[in-house]
């Protein structure tokens, strides 16, 4: 290397000579010293090493994506060592790679992105529309992925393709819930749309959908008349959308198992009372291994037949989905939806 050096700052010496040779190479020549050509050395060095605990940690989650999705599909739940080492991988990746360069912030980074997505998770377990498998595999995720509110970030391009792909995979799996038990839709749904409320709700949308449009004809604004309109017309499509999702979450989502048939975090969605204790319900935010032996117990003594539980959509392929598409795209919506 130091022959290399010496060549190109005695060269700069006869830049007429080498001129010559630029021209007949095809090729631009550039003067370094040997300061600038060790720091550069470094850069590089630094930037492919860094590189490096990328590909590992993006490895991880991609093998604990594809098992926890494949066990999410089969049988509805993620199990607690796949999500347990996600989160101690992250940890202990972060540490290591805080030890070799010698700068605390990726252990930060880490730790940032599991509490964001702690935060994210607890609230989407509370509402219930995630489980306790769902939950534990993004706070995984976070610890490994690290937030450091770049505006590249990954995690932040995650989330986001996350609550697009989200909302595209939870349409396309109610509608194959619908279509697997279209009957059961089809009645539930017209219950639902019979409720007294509800058409009282449509009445008054209605309403104010055809005052909306009298109205317009008086307004010469092109915008305002659309933006008129467009308030009933999507307060509409809200109310029906409401219906058929109540619908789907009636006519598919519950079932009566077996109490040996439950695993930890399924949702009752009726209360269980036996002699006038109650031993579960909707309230419990998913069924815990102390319950479940206790109603296979109640079970074998004839006390307990069946429970009725409430099946939630399996969530963690989408988060696969997620995860592929901002490895290949990045942040969907700063790439191709905004102008």
């Amino acid at each position: 290397m130091s022959k290399t050096i010496l060549v190109f700052e005695h060269a700069q010496k006869s830049k007429g000579f080498l001129t010559y040779y630029e021209r007949a190479l095809n090729c631009p020549i550039i003067y370094v010293s040997e300061y600038n050509l060790t720091i550069f050395i470094k850069v590089v060095n630094l930037k492919y090493s860094g590189m490096v605990f990328e590909i590992i940690a993006y490895s991880i989650c991609l093998i604990a994506l594809v098992t926890g999705s494949i066990t999410d599909i089969k049988t509805r739940e993620v199990p607690d060592w796949l999500n347990y080492s996600l989160i101690a991988a992250g940890f202990a990746l972060a540490l290591i790679k805080s030890i070799a360069y010698w700068d605390y912030l990726f252990f930060v980074y880490s730790l940032l992105g599991f509490l964001a997505f702690f935060i994210i998770a607890m609230a989407m377990f509370y509402s219930g529309q995630w489980g306790g498998g769902d939950s534990k595999m993004i706070m995984g995720l976070g610890a490994l992925i690290g937030l450091n509110f770049s505006f590249g970030s990954f995690l932040i391009a995650f989330f986001v393709n996350m609550l697009l792909a989200g909302a595209l995979y939870g349409l396309l799996w109610s509608l194959i819930l619908v279509f697997k038990h279209k009957k059961k839709f089809i009645n539930e749904i017209r219950k639902i749309l019979a409720l007294r409320q509800l058409i009282m709700a449509k009445n008054i949308l209605l309403a104010f959908l055809l005052i909306s449009i009298i109205l317009s004809f008086f307004i010469k604004s092109k915008i305002m008349q659309m933006q008129l309109v467009a308030l009933p017309v999507i307060s509409l499509v809200t109310l029906y959308l409401w219906a058929s999702v109540k619908s789907v979450e009636n006519a598919c989502m519950f079932k009566y198992v077996k109490p040996a048939q439950l695993t930890e975090g399924d949702w009752i969605a009726k209360d269980i009372i036996v002699g006038g204790k109650k031993i579960c319900g909707p309230k419990d935010l998913g069924i815990e291994k102390k319950q479940i032996k206790l109603l296979i117990k109640l079970h074998h003594q004839n006390k307990v037949k069946n429970v009725l539980i409430k099946e939630g959509i399996p969530f963690v392929p989408s988060f696969l989905i997620a995860f592929v598409i901002t490895l290949i795209f990045g942040n969907l919506f700063f790439n191709f939806l905004l102008p």
